[in-house]
């Protein structure tokens, strides 16, 4: 079996600017650049892999309707210049959550590594050669646990984490990609 790496990217704050719950499409704003960078990766075949926590679907403020509503508008924008998810994996669990959402430590929950070695599996992923990019210490967390290299964008929260445990620190997106492309497996 030949194993290809991947980027897997957390999505608000990443790859969409922060918005509390974001549930309604006409909300999503995407990170300046964020869309070519991502253009540049799917034309070099490398897979792009979301990885996000969605709390809200668990506690009820919204639905798996309106995310994928959301995520709908965001392949629209994408394919403005040409780009594309290649696959989307999304965490609903949170201790505060309602029903079969209430968990306070799932597996697929970031900083767990579940949605990213799932992913692994069903798209035959070389996490030791991906990387994982986010803008809190939960994405590089799940990154890291996973076995991928992890980088930490200054967008959404990534202005107030340290970013002493990310193996890059770069402003945004963009840059992010610039830097890890240049040393791409």
């Amino acid at each position: 079996m030949n194993l290809k790496p991947a980027i897997f990217l957390d999505r608000d704050g990443t790859l969409n600017e922060e918005v509390d719950y974001l549930s309604d499409p006409e909300q999503l704003v995407l990170i300046p650049g964020a869309a070519a960078a991502v253009a540049r990766l799917n034309a070099k075949g490398i897979p792009v892999v979301v990885v996000t926590n969605q709390s809200g679907i668990g506690r009820g403020k919204y639905d798996w309707q309106d995310f994928a509503a959301v995520m709908s508008r965001m392949g629209t924008l994408l394919a403005l210049e040409n780009a594309w998810i290649d696959a989307v994996y999304a965490s609903p669990h949170h201790e505060l959550g309602q029903g079969e959402y209430a968990v306070s430590d799932h597996p697929d929950r970031k900083p767990n590594p579940g949605m990213l070695m799932r992913a692994a599996e069903e798209h035959d992923l070389d996490l030791a050669r991906s990387w994982m990019i986010g803008d809190k210490d939960i994405d590089l967390d799940a990154g890291r646990r996973a076995g991928c290299r992890v980088a930490l964008v200054r967008t959404g929260y990534g202005s107030r984490v340290d970013g002493s445990g990310a193996d890059l620190v770069a402003a945004d997106l963009p840059e992010a990609l610039d830097r890890i492309l240049a040393q791409w497996p």
